[in-house]
């Protein structure tokens, strides 16, 4: 899906009931997402080699994606040639601007 495109068909994905009326088309699917996340965590795997990783997640709105995320890193770590450690934490921020 390029920039340009408005998104896909809401007819090609099972919308519930209580969205239907408010959906026009979807701009990203979930499957989409989670493939860009799995990438993701391929290339923090790769770059960062055997050193300690990081990981802190900005709590609220990141918490879903910074999940998803540590989920794919600690398989790759878990499934990978060596296992390399990994420190998570949370910061709550008081304002975005």
């Amino acid at each position: 899906l390029r920039d340009e495109e408005s998104g896909y068909n809401k007819n090609l994905f099972c919308i519930p009931k209580h969205y239907e009326e408010d959906l026009e088309r979807v701009f990203i699917p979930h499957g989409l997402i989670l493939d860009r996340t799995e990438h993701l965590a391929r290339d923090i795997m790769q770059n960062m080699g055997s050193h300690h990783i990081v990981v802190l997640c900005v709590l609220k709105g990141g918490y879903k994606f910074f999940a998803d995320l540590l989920d794919h890193i600690k398989a790759l770590n878990q499934n990978g040639d060596k296992s390399v450690p990994i420190t998570v934490d949370f910061v709550r921020i008081k304002s975005y601007c």
